[in-house]
């Protein structure tokens, strides 16, 4: 879910608190303001706000509502046919929309009584980390939905380990001209437009990572599918991704732009990928790679010699990406 700001009205035994510019994010919160409005006598509900990480506040705290207004007469307004009324936040993303119901008359203040706004300490506010991400054998399994391709129409047999190389001539023992026209068949087959399916563990993740990092997708994909790719990904990573650029590398026709081109341009400090010959190209233009070789199960990805790059990060896992870009915002903050 894409991350828009929010302002609401919650429900204290003493009146009202409006709430600020709030983010809700997969049970992270960011900084905001608490204010008071006068009392409103319609209102018979309470609501409780929580800090949950002891005595101490910090940047990074859970805000939890318990309770809600559910009296008929309670004063969130309906707006556009979408009820305005707090609601409990869970772990997903979740956001409470802006109500509106500040109505003539009311005076607010601040509440701590002295004109200041109550504000909750290190409040200062952290870049995040842009970080591009491919798609093919990183966010999707391309290769296993080719494959079921390729055995259907031309009874080759393969599996993801058969590909020491991420060039499918290579594999399938044709010329590459024969393989580019094989893979845009398959582009107009529900092999391909139904059958990717995500990489385990990618999407959970990515949603936790949003919180920090500005999410945008780089793949090698051709623009003959742009439509399609995104759709997938607003199918299965709906709202997480700032931007889409596509490289258009082997494609029948059109020009191709250098994936470190792309993210250079869009200053990312990251790139997640499964290709070492990318890889090496973008750690050689001074970006950070964490070279994806899910389950240890891409052999293309063990060849070259990325890895030897200093730049260059062997991971396995969509959790072991979390576990080093968090280490990455550690030491920025520090």
């Amino acid at each position: 879910m894409l991350k828009k700001e929010a302002r609401s009205l919650i429900a204290c035994p003493r009146g009202f608190m409006a709430l600020s510019k709030f983010h809700f994010f997969c049970g992270t919160s960011h900084s905001c303001e608490l204010r008071g409005v006068d009392d409103f006598s319609s209102s018979k509900g309470t609501s409780l706000i929580e800090w949950r990480r002891g005595s101490a506040l910090s940047l990074n705290f859970d805000l939890r509502l318990r309770s809600c207004l559910n009296h008929s007469n309670a004063v969130f307004r309906q707006q556009d046919g979408w009820s305005s009324k707090a609601h409990a936040v869970g772990q997903l993303c979740q956001e409470i929309r802006d109500s509106r119901i500040l109505g003539e008359g009311v005076d607010a203040h601040y509440v701590n009584g002295l004109g200041k706004p109550f504000k909750f300490p290190r409040q200062q506010k952290l870049d995040k980390i842009v970080v591009a991400v491919d798609v093919d054998e990183v966010l999707g399994s391309f290769l296993s939905a080719l494959n079921k391709f390729i055995a259907d129409r031309y009874s080759q047999y393969h599996t993801v380990s058969d590909y020491h190389v991420y060039e499918f001539f290579r594999i399938w023992n044709c010329s590459p001209t024969e393989a580019e026209i094989r893979v845009h068949q398959f582009f107009k087959t529900p092999y391909f437009t139904s059958g990717i399916d995500p990489i385990p563990g990618a999407h959970s993740v990515l949603c936790n990572l949003s919180t920090f990092c500005n999410l945008s997708v780089v793949t090698s994909r051709q623009n003959v599918i742009k439509d399609h790719t995104c759709d997938w990904i607003e199918k299965y990573y709906p709202g997480l991704f700032k931007e889409i650029h596509f490289g258009n590398h082997f494609a029948l026709d059109g020009t191709s732009i250098p994936k470190s081109e792309i993210c250079r341009s869009m200053g990312a400090q990251v790139l997640i990928d499964d290709n070492p010959r990318y890889a090496l190209e973008c750690a050689e233009a001074g970006i950070r790679v964490l070279l994806f070789d899910y389950q240890n199960s891409y052999p293309w990805s063990k060849t070259g010699s990325a890895d030897s790059h200093r730049l260059v990060t062997r991971v396995h896992t969509w959790e072991e990406v979390e576990e080093h870009l968090t280490t990455e915002t550690v030491l920025q903050e520090r």
